[in-house]
């Protein structure tokens, strides 16, 4: 336990100095493969913990310490600890036991097992009047930085709390049915043998009562069901593709949205991503769902001279980069390692691929823009600018669903991610 400890602080540690999470993951299973299935499930649950709460821990932590450690590492086992003591199963004397072991090793001889025991003994007799007093601040409320909350509030007055709310909740599980394969009743009752239970979200969307391997899902190789949120669910339907269209998925990867637009209609898709080991998971996804696309291109959706055929596209889906605000319930790092000034290089950024791909959109053709985020910058505001500027575009109203959806913004909530959609005609 100790060992899965410490590699928690050094994420900790490297997320905090501006690395992803998942990324840092990855360099910790590269450096120790013989580490157990059990060992990285344990790493994880920590560092993902740490940052969902990281707000209210340090606010804790401050209460406690009476002068900031100068140990960055034993700061951050510290919070590794408290969030064990607080959020874990662990009994209280295993974890305060083997945080003092493990800060001999941070500590490097410098003595600080005897603060690191009287900290965690102090939150242990003062839990309660702890946890109230950290929620005097906002941060130590919500546990997202200050702007990103007052930002919240202003676009959303009435909602901002659940969308913080639903922000630091465990992700659910939820599966798309490729109805091409298989009805959705009928895999429910696949699941149900299996001894699995799960709710009906949308046409095609089973959130399971428990997370599970994807090896473990009935049929997954062969392509009967696919892992994606049921907000994400929306996109395909939401393009209304057509048999014979040409149709284009910029910024595709991972690939969940081109298969489903593959599974409800027979198109010429163009699949566009302008990272090729990130182009390759798509290639891997459309495999297992036995689908081709007619193009696969590793290309810059800002840049379409660089790849474009010169044919025009029916349909388009612009999933553009942005700060994947919505989805922060998967990757809580995104809370602590975007600056409100990222949203400014974003707009820009995303305002270029739709003045770029609009000049490929056939006349009648439909573009579909989407971001995974809850700020108006990267949404409506986006999208205001854009029809300020090309009459020849029109907003279309959305398909009404059972999600709540607030102008295009559908809020995040337990059974999905938060996703903006805006539906463009070209005249």
């Amino acid at each position: 336990m100790i060992k899965t400890q410490l590699a928690a602080v050094s994420a900790i540690g490297k997320v905090l100095a501006g690395s992803s999470l998942t990324e840092v993951l990855q360099e910790i299973w590269r450096a120790d493969p013989a580490l157990s299935k059990q060992q990285r499930g344990a790493i994880q649950d920590l560092s993902y913990g740490v940052l969902r709460f990281y707000g209210q821990l340090q606010a804790i932590l401050g209460l406690l310490l009476k002068t900031p450690l100068r140990i960055k590492s034993l700061h951050h086992l510290l919070l590794v600890s408290l969030y064990q003591l607080q959020y874990s199963k662990t009994s209280p004397h295993t974890v305060v036991d083997q945080a003092v072991s493990a800060s001999r090793t941070l500590a490097q001889g410098k003595g600080m097992q005897g603060l690191v025991n009287a900290v965690l003994r102090n939150f242990i007799r003062q839990r309660e009047s702890l946890l109230q007093q950290a929620t005097a601040t906002d941060e130590g409320r919500y546990s997202y930085p200050q702007w990103w909350i007052d930002k919240l509030r202003q676009h959303y007055p009435e909602q901002f709390r659940a969308v913080l709310e639903a922000g630091n909740k465990r992700p659910p599980m939820t599966l798309r049915v490729n109805r091409r394969k298989m009805g959705v009743e009928a895999y429910l009752g696949l699941l149900a043998e299996n001894g699995m239970t799960a709710e009906l979200l949308g046409a095609s969307a089973l959130q399971l009562s428990q997370p599970v391997a994807v090896e473990n899902l009935p049929g997954f190789a062969e392509g009967w069901v696919t892992v994606q949120d049921a907000g994400a669910q929306l996109a395909a339907p939401f393009l209304d593709v057509c048999d014979g269209m040409r149709v284009l998925d910029a910024c595709a990867a991972p690939g969940g949205k081109s298969t489903h637009v593959l599974e409800l209609a027979d198109v010429a898709l163009t699949v566009l991503e302008s990272d090729a080991a990130r182009l390759v998971r798509v290639q891997q996804n459309l495999q297992r769902l036995n689908m081709s696309a007619e193009r696969m291109v590793c290309g810059d959706a800002e840049n379409p001279d660089a790849w474009w055929d010169g044919r025009p596209y029916d349909r388009i889906l612009a999933d553009v980069p942005c700060s994947a605000s919505g989805v922060v319930c998967r990757h809580p790092d995104i809370k602590w390692l975007r600056r409100e000034s990222d949203l400014v290089k974003f707009a820009r950024n995303q305002q270029a691929i739709l003045q770029a791909l609009w000049k490929i959109l056939n006349r009648g053709g439909k573009l579909l823009y989407v971001t995974c985020s809850v700020f108006a910058e990267e949404n409506t505001m986006q999208i205001e600018k854009f029809l300020k500027h090309h009459p020849d575009a029109q907003s279309l109203p959305l398909p009404v669903t059972a999600m709540s959806m607030y102008e295009g913004q559908l809020i995040p909530a337990i059974q999905h991610d938060g996703f903006f959609y805006a539906l463009l005609q070209k005249a």
